[in-house]
């Protein structure tokens, strides 16, 4: 067992020095250099989601991304990504002047720049392009570019098409639509989240400080964060593509985050005021205390978004990118501005004390370290320490057990809400157009080949028992490419099969195989195949910091094992929720049946770095009070004591945080703030307060064991917030008022 730290000879009154002395050296020319760099921040970061991709769920390297660029290279005809879904009104697509007025449209949008690749109903006579009763029909064209440059030349011709236009209504869908639909929505969205989440963040800031002075701090934390983070996003689209989608987690994540740090660093600094430290003492103490555990949170976090950096699609990688941004960035605020304002406010940081409107005329309970209601519930837990180790564990395995019926699936237009223009587009063809529109597989061979081979190897995939039908070849130069229909569902596991035996045909000549079906079936191979590296890089840091925190062995096993339990009812939400389509008209969407390849990947890093987040602040507090002590049940049941209020009013308020983005009309969104915000209550009032303490009693005082060359190791480089001697308060009462958020 490690012996327990002795008291620091320094003791609570020490001076600051070295890294605290260069941050409280100046406060107020560092509060004037954050104003200057927030406010370039601002400059900077403006205009970023214009910049940003709403796309990168493909790998880039994958057999289906190389046939879809050669296919809209070679055949652009082959790949529409526009979409005029022309309505008769009522009556026939052949009726003269419908058709008059549809080859109007079609010749004008095939004379607008940038539009390559027009066809139509009315040109072809195709079936597929014609609805089943005979209202509707399409024009099909592709609009070139990037992504940038289709969404701009999308905007500028869309309003011309959309609407009356004598006999027959026009709608604008297909890929390029959706995608500017989704990132217009996501924008909007946003918007509105953080105008829902910051005043009733601040009402809940109010509630836990009762200073209204302490609750603004976290607030301006987190705003510096997040403008932060805008700058570093629009510095990295110039290298690389950036999804959308990431603005989310930078929002999220950038309150949320800035508020548990802010919370953290603020309640020590008062409590340190409370044994009548003053304020340039009580920043040092907090810093050398609190500072270093929001410090190992903070890259704990971090390292958990990295390992998105693994994955090749570039969805996955701007989380990573924004996420390891903002925690560096609110950290960062966190241990330099917020000590500075906490000098220059000394005292004053309880200023405003709102509560005493409901205290006034009320006697105030007396209050022990032994008799709170956490420490009651630690009591409690740890004299039935099995029972509710395996209670909770068993609860938290079953909230998971839909998880095993997952079906993953690829993002298209029902991410959006029904009544956006591109999903109503899509979801007529889906509804009213004969065979299985945008489930189509199509093969690119290359290489150069005989009609004759061409027709041997057309009859081959004929023969295929999934195959419907096969078209083609269309032949230019040395290319050519065929499509072939499966039978059933476009993402299904008949297509999913056809897509490899396609691949495992031997031909004369060079094929590739994309489609829907194509991607997913590389996305997964993609996700599986780095997936390993990923929990890897994962567990192994977490296990090292966690370890440099406590200097224990089992703890960190503990840590990484109980924060992977704590997501399973996140997991198991998700499915019967998103996948299965419970509660999808009281949420106001529309189930696809499946789940995006890449959504569980980033759910299990965000909500896991933020679980461990809680964890650390645990933790360390367990590991202080042990040190000081020596008595293992004491250190669990004060840590949880001291610590259970501030973890639960955190979580509770990056919950506010999560469900305010979860409120988004985009599918993947909702589901991402939704089920995160799930994670973080379930592992804040479950985990942290019934299990955590209960595996602690059972495992004893063998919970802080390490060998003898591990110790040493800790010893040397381990860092932990107990640096020093915490004397208790003469005065319990005040302390508690204090310390425990209410």
């Amino acid at each position: 067992m490690t012996e327990v730290n002795k008291p620091s000879e320094a003791g609570s009154g020490a001076r600051p020095g070295g890294w605290t002395r260069f941050v409280t050296a100046r406060p107020r020319l560092s509060l004037l250099l954050a104003l200057v760099i927030t406010a370039l921040a601002v400059l900077a970061g403006s205009g970023v989601a214009d910049r940003l991709g709403s796309g990168g769920w493909e790998d880039p390297a994958a057999e289906s991304t190389y046939a879809t660029k050669a296919l809209e290279r070679e055949f652009p005809d082959s790949q529409p990504n526009l979409l005029l879904l022309v309505d008769a009104r009522g009556g026939s697509v052949d009726s003269p002047a419908v058709a008059a007025e549809a080859k109007a449209l079609a010749t004008r949008l095939s004379g607008e720049k940038g539009v390559i690749g027009v066809g139509s109903y009315w040109q072809t006579k195709s079936p597929s392009l014609r609805a089943k009763d005979g209202h509707e029909a399409l024009i099909a064209a592709r609009i070139t570019g990037d992504e940038k440059a289709a969404a701009d030349t999308l905007d500028r011709i869309a309003p011309h098409y959309r609407g009356a236009h004598g006999p027959v209504t026009v709608k604008v869908g297909g890929m390029v639509a959706v995608r500017s639909d989704m990132q217009t929505i996501i924008k909007e969205d946003l918007a509105r989240a953080e105008l829902i989440a910051l005043p009733v963040t601040l009402v809940l800031l109010v509630m836990v400080f009762g200073s209204a002075i302490a609750a603004l701090l976290p607030l301006g934390i987190g705003i510096v964060a997040i403008l932060g983070t805008n700058a570093v996003l629009r510095g990295i689209t110039s290298f690389t593509d950036v999804s959308v989608f990431a603005m989310n987690l930078t929002t999220a994540l950038g309150l949320g985050l800035a508020i548990d740090y802010a919370l953290f660093i603020v309640r020590r600094f008062r409590e340190e005021l409370a044994t009548g430290a003053d304020p340039l003492t009580a920043v040092g103490t907090t810093l050398r205390t609190a500072g270093r555990t929001v410090l190992f949170s903070a890259l704990t976090v971090a390292v958990s978004l990295a390992a998105m950096l693994v994955f090749p699609q570039y969805f996955l990688r701007s989380f990573a990118y924004a996420g390891m941004a903002v925690v560096l960035l609110a950290a960062a605020a966190a241990l330099i501005l917020l000590p500075a304002a906490l000098i220059l406010l000394g005292d004053r940081v309880n200023a405003l004390d709102l509560r005493r409107l409901f205290r006034r005329g009320r006697e105030a309970r007396p209050s022990g370290a032994e008799g709170t209601a956490w420490a009651r519930t630690a009591t409690l837990v740890m004299r039935r320490a099995p029972l509710f180790a395996v209670a909770t564990t068993a609860f938290l395995i079953v909230l998971g057990l839909p998880f095993l019926g997952v079906r993953f699936g690829t993002a298209d237009d029902r991410q959006l809400p029904a009544g956006a223009e591109s999903h109503v587009v899509q979801q007529h063809i889906r509804d009213g157009f004969p065979g299985n529109p945008g489930g189509d597989l199509e093969v690119l061979a290359e290489g150069g080949a005989s009609q004759a081979q061409y027709a041997a190897y057309k009859e081959r995939v004929a023969a295929l028992p999934e195959v419907a039908g096969v078209a083609g070849p269309l032949v230019k130069g040395d290319a050519a490419y065929f499509t072939v229909q499966p039978k059933g569902e476009s993402v299904d596991d008949g297509a999913q099969r056809l897509v490899r035996e396609l691949r495992a045909l031997h031909t004369p000549f060079d094929t590739k195989v994309t489609g829907t079906a194509a991607v997913l079936v590389d996305s997964k191979h993609a996700i599986a195949e780095r997936l390993p590296w990923a929990a890897a890089i994962i567990a192994i840091v977490t296990l090292l910091l966690v370890f440099l925190l406590t200097g224990s062995v089992l703890i960190p096993l503990q840590a990484v094992l109980l924060n992977a339990l704590s997501l399973t009812a996140m997991f198991g939400a998700v499915v019967w929720v998103f996948q299965d389509g419970h509660l999808s008209n009281l949420l106001g969407f529309t189930s696809p049946g499946s789940i995006e390849t890449t959504l569980p990947v980033l759910m299990f890093c965000v909500a896991f770095g933020l679980s461990m987040d809680y964890g650390v602040f645990l933790l360390s507090r367990i590991k202080e009070e042990y040190d000081r002590t020596g008595d293992h049940e004491r250190a669990v049941r004060l840590g949880l004591q001291r610590t259970g209020g501030l973890i639960t009013a955190a979580a509770i308020i990056l919950a506010v945080v999560m469900v305010a983005i979860g409120t988004s009309r985009v599918t993947n969104t909702k589901m991402l703030g939704l089920g995160i915000a799930l994670a973080v209550l379930m592992d804040a009032m479950v985990v942290r307060s019934l299990l955590v303490p209960a595996i602690m009693r059972l495992t004893g005082k063998a919970t802080w064991w390490a060998p003898a060359p591990l110790r040493r190791f800790h010893d040397r480089f381990g860092l932990s917030e107990g640096e020093h001697d915490i004397p208790q308060p003469a005065n319990e009462e005040r302390w508690h008022k204090v310390a425990t958020p209410s």
